[in-house]
């Protein structure tokens, strides 16, 4: 619609041509809305097709107060060219009367298609719900206490398990074992490095200490990051000094969240929800900045009145490829390391220290008035895994802080052992130099044995800040292609395509098959199987060890993942990473991409851009509209 108009025939192409060629399935939704209308109008139109744009894009809602009155072409920019100077959205005030008199935008609480609630955002309904459920279930157990059993015995097992530290540093690992142990709902937060899964190890064998028979169950978004949460886990038991008894009651599995609900294709509803929760006294989610909203809402909704739910997670990672920044909305600035006179005097009974904190310290002289999720949040600050010389957690820290002109200056001198840095090359010169680094690619390739070829996996892998373009994982994935088939590790057909599967492929699963079990994600290697003549089969590790074989063309959709994007990277780890940034800035390239791209790397990072596109990534924090944040500290 025109400035200073409340209507116009002409939206409906105008909005057409703003969402663009590949948003169609947003324009027709918004047509159909409109045609369940009582009172169709512009502003309706207009709504509908941006709430299932921003949707779409991983937002939760559409912040009407943040749209109203500017232009489309800000709105959209990449296609200013082909809209009226003048089309704009309607003023608020306007748009909320008009949209709340069409008959299908409700309050909260009522049956509409769409819901505005009283900040002027506007929802779909099912995403409202999702928001409300999530929302519900923090405040009832946030506002729990458990009680302790035997608190000798938990006073005991704190001491035994967490050695003392040199004074004044607190033990951030003991206070989130205590906060885990009498929250009901609990996130532990955390660099990598951290030991947020030692912690939890020491947490379950605190709980089994207590509770001999304790039901605990392990999960995580992705297998790959639920088979890396067993494994921790695993490990970490048998370096613990408990008694037999306690370790065999410790879980030896994890699974994934969808396997853990029973989410299959065919079904209205989880297998576990409400009215059938899960069989759990407690359940651990690793990698939880990966969960969208509609899936931790779907999780919460399945745990028992008394079930505890423990998160773990670092929530200056990326959010979930799907709608939702539940982690980092949750994990709110200011509000990690907040804890009640009452903890605190629990903590002084069980000696646990929290006189050393300064974060604690601060946070407790700020206001003496209890927030929501006081005693909930923990974030861990020691790191255990890089030497304090390590240049990937130096500048994973300048990174976080927002710091751009420092990360520039360390990097670019190229004086650390462990990041490199260099300017990205011309598009035409981008496959003389990654013909450089192809040995790991062309050692994967070389291997017929899975866990060989998974060990050369994670070795090595090549990250990309976009899917598309001259730098982006596609182009990159073609190019390597080539480079290999170059070097005789693959063969091209006459007409110049590389064969669909072949001996040493990386494959990741892009569509979720409830059927096999695999989902968005999911990383395997196609190999020769000898228990099949040497017939090829696509290997997926398995959380309870061992491998699936498949044969190819049973997978679900699936691409090449020789380089893959930042975004897909996400639960994995990596010895070292190549990082691929383009030569100009995007939206898609934010704060917390570089710092997810840059923590990936266990031993080493080289990362090729330009400072300009560091700089505007750095400077550039994601922002998903939710009112999640809102509902928990009353911030928008």
């Amino acid at each position: 619609m025109t400035r200073g108009q409340n209507t116009s025939q002409g939206s409906d192409p105008a909005l057409a041509m703003a969402l663009g060629p590949t948003a169609g399935l947003d324009h027709h939704f918004a047509r159909f809305v409109n045609r369940l209308a009582n009172k169709p109008n512009p502003e309706l139109l207009l709504a509908a097709a941006l709430v299932s744009r921003r949707t779409s894009d991983g937002h939760v809602c559409l912040d009407l107060r943040r749209l109203a009155g500017r232009g489309l072409t800000a709105l959209f920019p990449d296609n200013a060219g082909l809209l009226p100077a003048d089309c704009c959205c309607p003023d608020l005030s306007i748009w909320t009367v008009r949209l709340l008199e069409s008959g299908v935008v409700g309050r909260p609480g009522e049956d509409a298609p769409l819901v505005l609630d009283q900040d002027a955002r506007l929802y779909l309904h099912r995403y409202w719900q999702y928001e409300k459920n999530v929302t519900d279930f923090i405040r009832d157990r946030a506002g729990q206490t458990t009680a302790i059993p035997d608190p000798a015995l938990l006073a005991r097992g704190l001491a035994r398990l967490f050695p003392p530290l040199a004074p004044p540093e607190t033990d951030w690992q003991k206070v989130a074992a205590l906060a885990a142990f009498v929250k009901p709902f609990c996130v532990i937060s955390g660099g990598p490095g951290t030991g947020k899964t030692s912690t939890v190890a020491k947490i379950l064998t605190l709980f089994v200490e207590q509770t001999a028979t304790a039901r605990i169950l392990l999960a995580a978004p992705t297998g790959k990051a639920a088979a890396r949460l067993q494994d921790a886990i695993n490990q970490a038991k048998q370096g613990l000094p408990i008694s037999p008894a306690a370790a065999a009651a410790l879980p030896d599995n994890a699974c994934t969240l969808h396997r853990l609900l029973g989410i299959g294709s065919h079904t209205v509803l989880p297998r576990f929800h409400a009215a059938n929760p899960l069989p759990a006294d407690l359940v651990v989610v690793d990698e939880a900045s990966m969960v969208d909203l509609p899936l931790m809402a779907k999780l919460m909704q399945a745990l028992p009145p008394t079930g505890r739910l423990i998160l773990l997670g670092d929530r200056n990672q990326l959010a979930s490829v799907e709608p939702g920044a539940v982690l980092g909305d949750i994990c709110h600035p200011g509000a990690m390391q907040r804890f009640s006179p009452v903890f605190r005097a629990l903590a002084a009974e069980l000696a646990v220290d929290l006189a050393g904190s300064p974060v604690e310290n601060a946070a407790a002289s700020e206001s003496e008035e209890n927030t929501l999720l006081d005693d909930c949040l923990v974030e861990l600050q020691k790191n255990y895994r890089f030497d304090p010389a390590s240049g990937i957690h130096a500048v994973s820290r300048m990174i976080r802080a927002g710091a751009p002109e420092t990360v520039i200056e360390t990097i670019s001198s190229n004086t650390l052992p462990d990041i490199n840095w260099t300017e990205i090359p011309e598009p035409g010169q981008l496959a003389a130099r990654l013909a450089q680094r192809l040995q790991h690619l062309t050692t994967l390739l070389e291997t017929a044995e899975p866990v060989a070829a998974f060990a050369a996996l994670d070795r090595f892998r090549i990250l990309c800040g976009l899917r598309h373009g001259p730098y982006g994982a596609n182009r990159v994935n073609e190019l390597l292609k080539k480079l290999l088939a170059k070097q005789g590790q693959l063969v091209f057909s006459k007409n110049g395509d590389a064969a669909r599967h072949y001996p040493g492929q990386p494959v990741m699963i892009t569509r979720n098959d409830y059927t096999l079990g695999l989902y968005n994600g999911d990383t395997g290697v196609l190999l020769p199987d000898p228990e099949a003549s040497g017939q090829l089969r696509a290997f997926f590790r398995e959380t309870a060890g061992g491998f699936r074989r498949l044969l190819p063309l049973r997978l679900p959709a699936h691409e090449t993942v020789f380089a893959m994007t930042v975004h897909k990277s996400q639960g994995s780890e990596f010895d070292h990473i190549l990082l691929l940034l383009p030569a100009t800035p995007s939206p898609v390239l934010t704060r917390e991409l570089i710092y997810t791209a840059v923590t990936r790397a266990r031993r080493s990072v080289e990362i090729w851009g330009t400072a300009e596109v560091l700089r505007a990534a750095i400077n550039l924090p994601a922002r998903r509209d939710s009112g999640l944040i809102s509902a928990l500290w009353g911030k928008n």
